[in-house]
């Protein structure tokens, strides 16, 4: 190999090193944006928990005095059943009908394909918990990926499907 070569980077050092090309490749995944999946997110609560919310507040509860003298238990009537939807929409597709709107999946971050049904209940419990104590809300803000930390623990990603 010659020396100029080298110098001009055409060629690497060594096997080990890494060309320009090769450092600033594309991620193996077609991220999702923030904005897509904030959009598929608004969307999958109006279709999906909106029905539920109503059903509790007003079919269970007895309307909006009931379910705030019991928030606990009306807030459990509604994350549960919310929760075993979106787990089976991510395990018998990969999407929800709001991801399925703006062309997204969800997939193992490993294998590449939809979430096993570990991995789904991970990601909705991981999600809630982040939800609801705005803790880490704003990491996918500022990562390369746009995964969350709901993303991160329970190993999934969302992803385009249209590319």
């Amino acid at each position: 190999m010659r020396w100029r070569d080298v110098k001009q980077n055409k060629k690497p050092l060594n096997k080990k090193q890494k060309t320009k090309e090769e450092i600033h490749e594309k991620p193996a995944y077609p991220y999702a944006s923030v904005l897509e999946k904030l959009k598929a997110f608004i969307t999958d609560s109006f279709l999906l928990a909106m029905p539920i919310f109503y059903f509790v507040i007003y079919m269970i509860m007895n309307g909006r005095e009931g379910f705030s003298h019991h928030m606990l238990l009306g807030w459990s009537y509604i994350l549960i059943p919310l929760g075993i939807i979106i787990v089976a929409f991510y395990v018998i597709s990969g999407q929800t009908p709001g991801l399925k709107a703006y062309d997204l999946k969800v997939i193992d971050i490993q294998t590449g394909e939809k979430p096993s049904l570990l991995l789904a209940a991970l990601r909705y419990i991981f999600f809630n918990i982040v939800f609801f104590t705005f803790f880490g809300l704003f990491v996918p803000v500022f990562r390369k990926d746009n995964r969350g930390i709901h993303d991160l623990l329970s190993g999934t990603a969302v992803v385009k499907t249209n590319v």
